[in-house]
């Protein structure tokens, strides 16, 4: 009890007085600029799936496509990670935000 005392003491008197102290801060979302796009998959040779097969420089082409592509993936995904933390922070802030404004409504 002695250690909420203090700490309600040490609360400026302005942040405690008037319909200042009930103002919730909405929060904002990421920027949908911000979100990363996906890159594309290349595209299969209609060759991959004949009998007969691709002839060995399409092979090769796709195949150095699949690769420069998982590169891309791996550069991609901690972006993307990035962008999901800022979501769910967003996600977070946004049920802070409710809580707060549940809460002024209750001390009306």
């Amino acid at each position: 009890m002695r250690h909420t005392v203090l700490i309600l003491a040490t609360i400026p008197a302005f942040a405690i007085s008037g319909p200042a102290s009930a103002a919730c801060t909405a929060p904002a979302a990421p920027p949908a600029a911000e979100r990363p796009e996906k890159p594309a998959l290349p595209q299969k040779p209609a060759c991959l799936d004949a009998k007969g097969g691709c002839p060995g420089w399409e092979a090769y082409t796709y195949s150095d496509q699949i690769k420069a592509y998982n590169a891309q993936i791996g550069a991609f995904r901690p972006i993307a990670e990035a962008y999901v933390q800022k979501l769910n922070a967003y996600v977070k802030a946004s049920a802070d935000y409710a809580q707060c404004e549940v809460k002024a409504l209750q001390g009306q």
